[in-house]
């Protein structure tokens, strides 16, 4: 499994690079129509959840 400084270095990453998907496909709208796009934003957003999961019950380190 991930040392504690690994998974919120990699929940942060993956946080940041949604975020900067989701502000590219506002600018282009018509992105939205690929399936692949919908299946990568639930993978990232899952592993991001996990990553937060795996800090909180560490506590927090």
């Amino acid at each position: 499994m991930q040392d504690a400084q690994t998974g919120p270095r990699r929940s942060d990453l993956l946080a940041r690079l949604t975020l900067s998907a989701l502000e590219q496909l506002a600018e282009d709208p018509s992105c939205w129509r690929e399936p692949m796009v919908h299946r990568a934003l639930l993978v990232s957003g899952l592993s991001v959840l996990i990553s937060s999961l795996a800090v909180v019950e560490n506590g927090g380190a």
